[in-house]
């Protein structure tokens, strides 16, 4: 959430800042709320004060004396009075946080703007598009690539979108995930295992509710959602704790499936591997001093680019405009994949900071050089999402023969110079 003094102290400023984005609130109606849960709060406390006034007063008087049992009669009109608009108080409180959480984070002044994803600015490209791909056709037309990932069983099992991969394509993805996490390490992440779902305090901290719940998965019985990003459980990792000055970036990595419903997606766009409902990702997260989160950016923004450079994939980076970034982001890179045989970029990274707006949802807090606990800045990243990866190298790398050759940096897993074929 944002920090409630731009809502008290700015009103306007908050207002302009907040229209830059795709998101809509009632801040008008946001402060009246807040108006009304101060009132109740003071009100309350005047009440309490006023019983503990004569609950004082009682302890002077003769116990039984006709004083004293008139003091205990106002004192049973005090409880209840208060106990009464403490019920109030709560109401009000509750209102105002409801709504306080549909109050989307406040944009960077470098994000530019735009109404969305047409907006959006490329502002770097690394490597060859088409020159060194002269046999690319789109992944899923490639001959045996049903053979080795095979969507009709999927169905069968689950449903679309969540296929199985099949032999040397299994082990081919599990090179994939092994060579990110490995080099994540070499970058400073501890590795950390995590759970794959999350109870609702996890979702809301990170800012998937209330704005993506009808993305994600819910198991209504256990009332946990499968997780659409490890950055779900990995950032509450520190949820309600205060770290030290001296121990931040905190820089974590974690390799999990995700999900995510999709709804709405068709066409193109989810043939093959472009889009899944179940797909493996390693996630890059970090918990860093607020002066330096927007240096933080551009080395995690750096670290996911050097996987695609080892990998020697084509790709460009994308700035976020205002329309398109997301609900709780302050600054958002993308990293797309050329996809030679589809001609096509795909998504394989989001590059994040959030400021301080899933700490203080999340309350997580270092003490500053006057002792005093403030909120961390968190950022995240995708290290890399496999699928469109993979179908990048499927497409990039497809040779006469039809075999595609795999990329150097996977042999140590994968120890074959080509697969398929």
């Amino acid at each position: 959430m944002i920090e409630i003094l731009h809502l008290r102290n700015d009103l306007e400023g908050l207002r302009s800042a907040i229209s830059r984005k795709k998101f809509q609130c009632d801040l008008d109606a946001l402060v009246e709320l807040d108006r009304k849960r101060r009132e109740a709060i003071s009100t309350a406390e005047q009440a309490r004060a006023g019983q503990k006034a004569v609950n004082n007063e009682m302890s002077q008087l003769p116990k039984g004396s006709p004083e004293f049992l008139a003091k205990v009669a106002e004192m049973k009109e005090l409880a209840a009075n208060v106990k009464e608009l403490e019920a109030i108080s709560k109401q009000a409180d509750d209102a105002f946080q409801e709504a306080f959480m549909t109050v989307p984070n406040i944009p960077h002044e470098s994000v530019p703007d735009g109404k969305g994803e047409q907006d959006n600015q490329a502002i770097s490209t690394w490597g060859s598009l088409d020159g060194d791909s002269p046999n690319a056709v789109p992944h899923y037309d490639i001959p045996w690539f049903d053979q080795m990932i095979d969507f009709p069983r999927g169905v069968k099992v689950t449903g679309a979108g969540f296929p199985f991969y099949v032999g040397e394509m299994s082990q081919l993805v599990r090179a994939l995930i092994n060579f990110f996490l490995e080099e994540a390490g070499k970058n400073g992440y501890e590795e950390v295992h995590s759970p794959i779902v999350v109870n609702a305090e996890s979702a809301t901290a990170t800012g998937q509710l209330p704005d993506k719940e009808g993305q994600m998965y819910l198991d209504q019985n256990e009332e946990v959602y499968l997780i659409p990003t490890a950055e779900v459980p990995v950032t509450n990792f520190y949820r309600d704790e205060i770290l030290s000055a001296e121990q931040l970036p905190v820089k974590r990595c974690a390799y999990t499936p995700c999900f995510r419903r999709e709804a709405g997606s068709w066409g193109k766009d989810v043939r093959g591997l472009n889009r899944l409902h179940q797909f493996d990702k390693v996630e890059l997260v970090k918990w860093t001093h607020p002066d330096e989160s927007f240096d933080e950016l551009e080395k995690l923004r750096a670290d996911a680019e050097g996987l695609l450079q080892e990998l020697g994939l084509p790709y460009r980076v994308l700035l976020i405009c205002s329309g398109d970034i997301g609900f709780p982001h302050s600054k958002q890179y993308d990293l797309e994949v050329w996809a030679a045989g589809q001609k096509r970029w795909l998504e394989v990274s989001s590059c994040s900071n959030f400021t301080d707006f899933q700490a203080r949802r999340a309350n997580i807090r270092f003490r500053g050089e006057d002792g005093k606990p403030k909120p961390v800045h968190t950022l995240n990243g995708s290290a890399l999402a496999i699928p469109r990866v993979l179908a990048a190298i499927l497409e990039n790398n497809l040779k006469e023969d039809g075999s595609v050759k795999v990329p150097e940096c996977l042999r140590k897993w994968y120890p074959k110079d080509t697969i398929g074929g």
